[in-house]
């Protein structure tokens, strides 16, 4: 993503709204784990509990460009998903190389070793950087020290799960290449636990050396429906069903919740059904059939919102996305007419947002319709706003120009205070208002 010299004290501007929410060095945070029965807590990358969270000496222009940029690069990945084979690496070079933006604890092993792992409702397989990983942190699962740990043989099923298996000595192991980086990973079974829940021989990648890039050094949590997801390795326990509500990154704490599991889940809530791409059945595909804005509902092709199983087309719910992207003629349509209701004077670019303000603007409900359900949207779920108020952004966009920019994907900057229901026995996705902070 390309940002021209002049826009950069505008980023800045905008960006340091964020810091100027971090605790001071002298606060008193309540940073240990709230993890419960089948729930564990949600944390933002950014939060002052995360051990992720950038230093202040760090050029924040730098760090969200960068962010945007992964942001751009994921919906890449995510496009370019939907016309190909649903197999699922064990870590996708894209995936690997992205920061995550909403986080979990889990512990690895016996005894338990406790790691960081990214919340990633389009992938499937767990991995975390393991013991003597070249390219990666210094932040890994030793595996000599946990007395469960076993390396997956190649006449195991997992092993026909991942692209490109090899097998050195008794051991299923793949190398995967993405651009200049090529990623080894060994694929593994050990003990998994989540809050309070062990979860024995679960299978995960264990990754062993990256060149050219490195690793971030958390972990990945694979909530997609997939056969080596969360849902899929633990369908007794947790019957294919969590729930999460995301923490606004603008709150003080930054703390949300992943249930797992039925118990629990909200009663009150209104779904619309899942579907499922059989080229990319791990995705959450629901069927959006139309947007407002304020009261009017827009007037958008049916064709350009429906679900296609051949190229992919449609709505997806990731959680590893931070800005919704909605494809061009879908997009143009939200902005046209959001423009239309703010009448707040010259419109100007920032970044990747291309309708933004600099005064104070009266903002107008976004509402999402789906199939028997409708997710209204008040402004903090799409406005960012500079640290003086000088600046408002509408903070969706465009998907990426590419031949595969067919889907719309609802991001988790959208979803923030609202808990999002994945019922995946009975096929169905369900959205309430909560909020979301502790």
């Amino acid at each position: 993503m390309r940002t021209t010299p002049s826009l950069l004290p505008l980023l800045l501007s905008l960006l340091l709204a964020l810091l100027s929410l971090y605790p001071s060095q002298g606060s008193t945070l309540n940073c240990g784990s709230s993890d419960n029965s089948s729930t564990l807590e949600v944390m933002h990358v950014y939060s002052p509990c995360s051990p992720f969270r950038p230093k202040k000496a760090l050029t924040w222009e730098q760090t969200i460009l960068d962010m945007a940029a992964k942001d751009e690069a994921r919906l890449l990945y995510l496009s370019s998903l939907v016309g190909q084979r649903s197999i699922v690496p064990i870590a996708s070079g894209r995936q690997i190389i992205q920061s995550p933006t909403y986080i979990v604890r889990a512990k690895f092993g016996t005894p338990a070793q406790p790691m960081f792992v990214a919340m990633d409702t389009s992938s499937d397989v767990a991995w975390i950087p393991c013991t003597g990983c070249v390219g990666c942190s210094s932040s890994i699962f030793n595996t000599a020290m946990s007395s469960t740990y076993k390396p997956v043989g190649c006449s195991a099923p997992q092993c026909n799960q991942v692209p490109n298996p090899t097998c050195g000595g008794s051991a299923c192991s793949f190398n995967l290449t993405y651009g200049s980086s090529t990623i080894s990973a060994t694929v593994s079974q050990d003990t998994l636990a989540l809050a309070q829940d062990p979860i024995p021989n679960y299978a995960f990648g264990c990754v062993k050396a990256v060149t050219e890039s490195p690793v971030p050094p958390q972990g990945l949590l694979g909530l997609g429906r997939g056969s080596m997801s969360l849902l899929s390795q633990t369908k007794s326990l947790y019957q294919s069903t969590f729930s999460y509500c995301l923490p606004d990154f603008r709150s003080a704490n930054f703390s949300g919740s992943l249930r797992l599991g039925p118990v629990s889940q909200p009663q009150r809530i209104k779904f619309t059904p899942l579907l499922t791409n059989p080229r990319r059945s791990s995705l959450y595909y629901v069927n959006m059939i139309g947007i407002s804005v304020g009261r009017q509902l827009l007037n958008i092709p049916a064709s350009v919102l429906a679900f296609n199983t051949t190229t992919g087309a449609g709505t997806i719910f990731d959680s590893g996305t931070v800005f919704t992207r909605l494809v061009q003629p879908v997009y143009v349509a939200v902005r046209d007419e959001f423009r239309r209701r703010v009448k707040a004077g010259p419109v100007s670019s920032l970044g990747g947002f291309d309708t933004c303000y600099s005064q104070s603007i009266v903002s107008p409900t976004i509402t999402l319709h789906f199939t028997n359900m409708n997710v209204t949207l008040p402004p903090e779920n799409f406005l960012i706003h500079s640290t003086a108020g000088t600046i408002t952004c509408l903070a969706m966009a465009a998907s990426p120009g590419n031949v595969n920019s067919v889907l719309n994907v609802i991001a988790n900057m959208q979803q923030q205070n609202h808990r999002v229901l994945y019922d995946v026995p009975n096929s169905r996705l369900g959205v309430a208002r909560e909020p979301c902070t502790r």
